[in-house]
């Protein structure tokens, strides 16, 4: 029962958790066995994988461990495969791993942390980072609180479809100044010109 488990479990990740390119060829052939082969040995398969940098397999074990799925929940090994993914440069790794470090999962909380993967995965234009790293601007914790950068990133969660992004943006315009404002609409402007990147 537990390995039929921990397949549907990988099965489902193969589904639904890649958040880019189709899933390369060694991921592919870790699944086919499985599916051939109930009893085929998934998980030892995808760590076999992740340990050789692959970003897919890599993505699948960090959120099997953070979400308990054919395996025990363990916070610490899902930042541990959240890290390598995040390393090489996968957007829904960092923000995962600014999640984790700011509500302490795995890691002692650091907000500096947070930002900082907050900060990587909203340059790739990840719209859930760039409202979580507005808010974290507004707010104030692990980087100084400014509103002009808060707007700049809630305006660039919103306009890349994350609805929250708007009701931030919208509340910080009502706390702005006109010409603080005008210097967060400028700072968008600059922002979206380089790409997201060194806003």
């Amino acid at each position: 029962m537990r390995k039929l488990f921990i397949y549907l479990s990988f099965a489902m990740c193969f589904a639904f958790g890649s958040h880019g390119p189709a899933w390369s060829a060694e991921t592919q052939t870790a699944y086919a066995a499985q599916e051939k082969d109930k009893n085929s040995p998934a998980l030892e398969e995808q760590i076999s994988l992740a340990e050789q940098e692959n970003l897919e397999a890599q993505i699948c074990l960090a959120s099997a461990y953070r979400q308990g799925n054919g395996v025990p929940q363990d916070y610490k090994t899902a930042v541990k495969w959240f890290t390598r993914a995040a390393e090489q440069g996968h957007a829904v790794a960092q923000y995962n791993l600014g999640i984790m470090h700011s509500f302490g999962l795995g890691v002692v909380p650091d907000y500096k942390a947070s930002v900082k993967w907050y900060t990587r995965a909203a340059e790739q234009g990840n719209p859930i980072a760039q409202y979580n790293l507005a808010r974290l601007y507004y707010l104030g914790p692990g980087v100084k609180e400014n509103l002009a950068y808060a707007h700049m990133w809630a305006n660039h969660a919103s306009s890349n479809g994350f609805e929250m992004g708007e009701e931030l943006k919208g509340l910080l315009t009502e706390l702005m100044s006109p010409s603080q404002i005008k210097e967060a609409r400028n700072l968008a402007n600059e922002c979206f010109k380089k790409a997201y990147k060194g806003c």
